[in-house]
């Protein structure tokens, strides 16, 4: 799996660290620790939760994990007062922040679908993986509305097909008119809304034939 945030990219199975094509060398904990952060963005973990996922079954104290954040926000140029990517939940754990999108690092094959969201103004393709649908302007579906929180949704695009998933945004996410509590599958022409923001999701497979417009003998 591919994780794309600013000018980075996070290859979790050749376990690489990119900054637009320069590799950056971490270690390996801090690697992991960034997937984790990354995976499960924008959930908080906390630190008990990320001792037993790094470190299972071994004691370590507790400033084994502030040094791996140290070296996390030190290699992607972060701060911790003001954070674009980690942040620091005080007395609890930590949290990824920022616009990610994930996708498959295989590449697509010609049976693959194509999807996209339509807006008044603009055009969101969208491939395998996950897409962040905010009103952060790195978001893959950037809505620029007060009504659409931050992180507001999470969409994720399959060969089988789409689902979207409300990330507890404070203004809904609605589909076919009924706000959703659970990821919700997509069909090709369904409204979406976010907040007050009104999309259409359109599914196009490549592996579809073109109907002809000649009339059959003797129709």
């Amino acid at each position: 799996m591919q994780f794309r945030f600013g000018p980075f990219r996070l290859d979790t199975d050749t376990r690489e660290l990119f900054r637009d094509d320069q590799e950056l060398h971490v270690t390996p904990k801090a690697l992991d620790l960034l997937a984790l952060l990354v995976a499960n963005r924008p959930k908080a973990l906390s630190k008990s939760e990320l001792h037993e996922r790094l470190w299972p079954d071994t004691y370590v104290t507790e400033a084994n994990l502030a040094n791996l954040i140290a070296e996390i926000r030190s290699a992607l140029g972060d701060s911790a007062s003001r954070p674009r990517y980690v942040r620091t939940v005080h007395r609890f754990g930590y949290a990824f922040v920022g616009a990610a999108d994930a996708a498959s690092a295989r590449p697509r094959s010609a049976a693959t679908s194509v999807c996209w969201l339509v807006s008044k103004t603009s055009r969101f393709p969208l491939d395998e993986g996950e897409h962040l649908v905010g009103r952060l302007p790195d978001a893959a579906v950037s809505l620029t509305s007060p009504t659409v929180s931050r992180h507001h949704a999470r969409l994720v695009v399959t060969r089988q097909g789409a689902t979207v998933e409300d990330l507890s945004s404070k203004n809904g996410t609605w589909v076919r008119g009924k706000q959703i509590k659970s990821p919700t599958t997509l069909k090709d022409g369904d409204q979406v809304k976010f907040g007050s923001v009104t999309v259409k999701f359109r599914r196009w497979s490549v592996g579809g034939t073109t109907r002809s417009s000649t009339p059959k003998m003797g129709s």
